[in-house]
Protein backbone atom coordinates (compact mmCIF):
# COMPACT_ATOMS: atom_id res chain seq x y z
CA UNK A 1 0.00 0.00 0.00
CA UNK A 2 1.59 3.37 -1.23
CA UNK A 3 1.89 6.21 1.31
CA UNK A 4 0.60 9.58 -0.19
CA UNK A 5 3.20 12.62 0.00
CA UNK A 6 2.17 15.07 2.63
CA UNK A 7 0.42 18.45 1.15
CA UNK A 8 0.65 22.04 1.83
CA UNK A 9 -2.87 23.58 2.42
CA UNK A 10 -3.63 25.65 -0.22
CA UNK A 11 -4.67 28.23 1.53
CA UNK A 12 -1.35 28.66 3.47
CA UNK A 13 0.55 28.70 0.10
CA UNK A 14 -1.57 31.28 -1.17
CA UNK A 15 -0.82 33.43 1.99
CA UNK A 16 3.05 32.90 1.80
CA UNK A 17 2.61 34.47 -2.05
CA UNK A 18 0.65 37.35 -0.82
CA UNK A 19 3.20 37.95 1.79
CA UNK A 20 6.21 37.75 -0.15
CA UNK A 21 4.11 40.36 -2.81
CA UNK A 22 3.77 42.39 0.35
CA UNK A 23 7.50 42.88 1.46
CA UNK A 24 8.91 43.47 -2.44
CA UNK A 25 6.42 46.68 -2.68
CA UNK A 26 7.34 47.90 1.00
CA UNK A 27 11.02 47.91 -0.38
CA UNK A 28 10.11 49.27 -3.41
CA UNK A 29 7.99 52.06 -1.63
CA UNK A 30 11.45 52.82 0.82
CA UNK A 31 13.60 53.18 -1.90
CA UNK A 32 11.76 55.59 -4.46
CA UNK A 33 10.66 57.45 -1.17
CA UNK A 34 14.68 57.70 0.67
CA UNK A 35 16.28 61.33 0.12
CA UNK A 36 18.15 61.91 -2.54
CA UNK A 37 21.85 63.17 -1.92
CA UNK A 38 21.67 67.53 -2.88
CA UNK A 39 24.46 68.24 -5.41
CA UNK A 40 27.46 69.87 -3.68
CA UNK A 41 27.17 74.13 -3.40
CA UNK A 42 29.74 74.73 -5.95
CA UNK A 43 28.75 72.51 -8.80
CA UNK A 44 26.98 74.25 -11.08
CA UNK A 45 23.75 73.25 -12.96
CA UNK A 46 24.69 72.39 -16.90
CA UNK A 47 24.02 75.43 -18.75
CA UNK A 48 21.90 75.50 -21.68
CA UNK A 49 23.35 75.74 -25.14
CA UNK A 50 23.55 79.66 -26.38
CA UNK A 51 21.21 80.50 -29.12
CA UNK A 52 21.96 82.29 -32.04
CA UNK A 53 20.45 85.88 -32.32
CA UNK A 54 18.39 85.96 -35.54
CA UNK A 55 19.78 89.03 -37.69
CA UNK A 56 17.30 91.38 -38.83
CA UNK A 57 17.41 93.84 -41.41
CA UNK A 58 15.03 96.59 -41.37
CA UNK A 59 12.55 94.88 -38.95
CA UNK A 60 12.61 91.79 -40.84
CA UNK A 61 13.96 88.75 -41.64
CA UNK A 62 17.27 89.35 -43.68
CA UNK A 63 18.17 87.13 -46.64
CA UNK A 64 22.18 86.50 -48.09
CA UNK A 65 23.02 88.02 -50.70
CA UNK A 66 26.56 86.81 -51.02
CA UNK A 67 29.65 84.88 -49.35
CA UNK A 68 33.00 84.81 -48.82
CA UNK A 69 35.80 83.36 -47.11
CA UNK A 70 39.26 85.58 -46.67
CA UNK A 71 41.57 84.89 -44.49
CA UNK A 72 40.03 81.24 -43.19
CA UNK A 73 36.65 83.89 -42.04
CA UNK A 74 33.40 83.89 -43.24
CA UNK A 75 31.61 86.97 -44.48
CA UNK A 76 28.13 87.54 -45.28
CA UNK A 77 26.44 89.93 -47.28
CA UNK A 78 23.00 90.47 -46.19
CA UNK A 79 19.87 92.61 -46.60
CA UNK A 80 16.14 92.65 -46.51
CA UNK A 81 13.90 92.05 -49.44
CA UNK A 82 13.11 95.89 -50.30
CA UNK A 83 16.88 96.80 -50.66
CA UNK A 84 16.36 99.53 -48.24
CA UNK A 85 18.68 97.69 -44.58
CA UNK A 86 22.07 95.64 -45.06
CA UNK A 87 24.09 93.62 -42.95
CA UNK A 88 27.54 92.01 -43.33
CA UNK A 89 27.88 89.32 -40.86
CA UNK A 90 31.81 88.04 -40.32
CA UNK A 91 33.10 85.14 -38.40
CA UNK A 92 31.12 81.78 -38.03
CA UNK A 93 27.24 82.94 -36.48
CA UNK A 94 26.44 84.72 -34.81
CA UNK A 95 29.74 86.71 -35.67
CA UNK A 96 30.20 89.84 -35.46
CA UNK A 97 27.31 92.33 -37.47
CA UNK A 98 27.90 95.83 -39.17
CA UNK A 99 25.09 97.37 -40.56
CA UNK A 100 26.33 99.34 -44.22
CA UNK A 101 25.45 103.01 -44.12
CA UNK A 102 25.20 102.81 -48.11
CA UNK A 103 22.14 101.14 -47.75
CA UNK A 104 20.51 104.30 -46.83
CA UNK A 105 21.82 105.84 -49.97
CA UNK A 106 19.46 104.35 -52.67
CA UNK A 107 21.78 101.56 -53.59
CA UNK A 108 20.72 98.26 -55.45
CA UNK A 109 22.77 95.23 -54.13
CA UNK A 110 22.77 91.63 -54.99
CA UNK A 111 24.97 88.67 -55.59
CA UNK A 112 27.91 90.33 -56.99
CA UNK A 113 28.24 93.32 -54.75
CA UNK A 114 30.59 91.80 -52.27
CA UNK A 115 34.38 91.76 -52.96
CA UNK A 116 37.43 90.70 -50.53
CA UNK A 117 41.11 90.34 -50.79
CA UNK A 118 43.48 88.46 -48.02
CA UNK A 119 46.49 90.19 -47.10
CA UNK A 120 48.17 92.38 -44.16
CA UNK A 121 44.78 93.69 -44.01
CA UNK A 122 42.23 91.46 -44.84
CA UNK A 123 39.71 93.91 -46.39
CA UNK A 124 36.15 93.55 -47.81
CA UNK A 125 34.29 96.05 -50.02
CA UNK A 126 30.43 96.38 -50.36
CA UNK A 127 28.99 98.40 -54.09
CA UNK A 128 26.15 99.16 -54.83
CA UNK A 129 24.50 100.83 -57.82
CA UNK A 130 22.67 104.01 -57.35
CA UNK A 131 20.75 106.16 -60.10
CA UNK A 132 17.97 104.97 -62.87
CA UNK A 133 20.68 104.06 -65.44
CA UNK A 134 23.11 102.40 -62.76
CA UNK A 135 26.16 105.11 -64.18
CA UNK A 136 26.97 105.50 -60.17
CA UNK A 137 28.07 103.48 -57.87
CA UNK A 138 28.72 103.36 -53.86
CA UNK A 139 30.92 101.11 -52.02
CA UNK A 140 32.09 100.39 -48.21
CA UNK A 141 34.65 99.12 -46.56
CA UNK A 142 35.18 96.63 -43.45
CA UNK A 143 38.96 96.24 -42.90
CA UNK A 144 40.68 93.66 -40.12
CA UNK A 145 43.46 94.59 -38.34
CA UNK A 146 45.29 91.90 -35.81
CA UNK A 147 41.86 89.74 -35.54
CA UNK A 148 39.41 92.45 -35.07
CA UNK A 149 37.36 93.61 -38.16
CA UNK A 150 36.20 97.38 -38.26
CA UNK A 151 33.73 99.57 -40.95
CA UNK A 152 35.16 102.92 -41.33
CA UNK A 153 32.53 103.91 -42.05
CA UNK A 154 33.42 106.15 -45.07
CA UNK A 155 31.46 105.71 -48.34
CA UNK A 156 33.23 106.03 -51.29
CA UNK A 157 31.08 107.69 -54.30
CA UNK A 158 32.20 106.53 -57.98
CA UNK A 159 29.75 108.90 -60.36
CA UNK A 160 31.59 106.97 -63.23
CA UNK A 161 29.93 103.66 -61.73
CA UNK A 162 33.13 101.52 -60.95
CA UNK A 163 34.33 100.78 -57.57
CA UNK A 164 37.17 98.01 -56.99
CA UNK A 165 39.76 96.59 -54.68
CA UNK A 166 43.46 95.87 -55.69
CA UNK A 167 47.13 96.51 -53.87
CA UNK A 168 47.87 99.30 -56.25
CA UNK A 169 50.95 100.22 -53.89
CA UNK A 170 52.40 96.51 -53.42
CA UNK A 171 52.43 96.70 -49.65
CA UNK A 172 50.20 93.89 -49.00
CA UNK A 173 47.35 95.71 -48.10
CA UNK A 174 44.51 96.44 -50.49
CA UNK A 175 43.76 99.79 -51.60
CA UNK A 176 40.29 101.22 -52.95
CA UNK A 177 39.87 102.42 -57.03
CA UNK A 178 37.27 104.78 -57.48
CA UNK A 179 36.63 106.00 -61.18
CA UNK A 180 35.40 109.11 -61.53
CA UNK A 181 34.60 111.92 -64.42
CA UNK A 182 37.09 114.73 -64.38
CA UNK A 183 34.19 117.15 -64.47
CA UNK A 184 35.23 120.07 -62.53
CA UNK A 185 32.86 122.76 -62.27
CA UNK A 186 29.67 120.51 -63.37
CA UNK A 187 27.70 118.53 -61.17
CA UNK A 188 28.27 115.21 -61.04
CA UNK A 189 25.36 113.33 -62.34
CA UNK A 190 24.65 116.27 -65.22
CA UNK A 191 24.89 115.72 -68.92
CA UNK A 192 27.89 117.77 -68.98
CA UNK A 193 29.78 115.99 -66.05
CA UNK A 194 28.89 112.54 -67.72
CA UNK A 195 30.78 113.95 -71.08
CA UNK A 196 33.77 114.59 -69.62
CA UNK A 197 36.76 112.09 -69.65
CA UNK A 198 37.59 109.46 -66.52
CA UNK A 199 40.11 108.92 -64.32
CA UNK A 200 40.96 106.34 -61.33
CA UNK A 201 41.28 107.89 -57.70
CA UNK A 202 43.52 105.70 -55.64
CA UNK A 203 42.83 105.72 -52.11
CA UNK A 204 44.64 103.68 -48.76
CA UNK A 205 42.97 102.27 -45.82
CA UNK A 206 42.49 105.22 -44.24
CA UNK A 207 40.45 107.19 -46.76
CA UNK A 208 43.84 108.95 -47.90
CA UNK A 209 43.95 109.57 -51.56
CA UNK A 210 46.93 108.06 -53.56
CA UNK A 211 46.97 109.83 -56.37
CA UNK A 212 45.06 109.53 -59.89
CA UNK A 213 45.69 108.17 -63.18
CA UNK A 214 46.00 110.24 -66.36
CA UNK A 215 42.54 110.92 -67.83
CA UNK A 216 40.69 108.06 -70.46
CA UNK A 217 37.65 108.89 -72.64
CA UNK A 218 35.60 105.80 -70.60
CA UNK A 219 35.62 103.18 -67.45
CA UNK A 220 36.79 100.80 -70.09
CA UNK A 221 39.76 102.05 -70.99
CA UNK A 222 41.37 101.41 -67.31
CA UNK A 223 43.55 98.14 -67.21
CA UNK A 224 41.52 95.25 -66.06
CA UNK A 225 37.96 96.62 -65.98
CA UNK A 226 35.48 96.24 -64.63
CA UNK A 227 38.48 94.96 -61.85
CA UNK A 228 40.54 97.48 -62.31
CA UNK A 229 44.37 96.41 -62.18
CA UNK A 230 46.43 99.86 -61.42
CA UNK A 231 50.34 100.21 -60.00
CA UNK A 232 51.97 102.94 -58.27
CA UNK A 233 53.52 103.67 -61.80
CA UNK A 234 50.20 104.56 -63.16
CA UNK A 235 49.35 107.51 -60.46
CA UNK A 236 50.21 111.23 -60.70
CA UNK A 237 48.80 113.96 -58.64
CA UNK A 238 44.72 114.41 -58.94
CA UNK A 239 43.73 116.85 -60.95
CA UNK A 240 42.81 120.02 -58.69
CA UNK A 241 44.91 118.51 -55.82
Amino acid sequence: MRTSAARTPRSALLTAVLAAVVTVGAIAVVFLLRPRPEAPADVAEPAAAPVSPVVTCGGGPCRQLAAMTVGGTPVVLLADAAGGSARVRVGPEPGTVFELSIAQLGVRLDQNSLRCIDGAAPTCLVRGDVGDRGTAAYGELLVASGGVWRAPGKPYFADAGTLSLYDVTADGRPDVIVVRHDCHGAEPGTSQCDAAPVLGQVYDLTGKSVGCTRRYTAPSDLRGWPDIRLTRADLRTCPGS
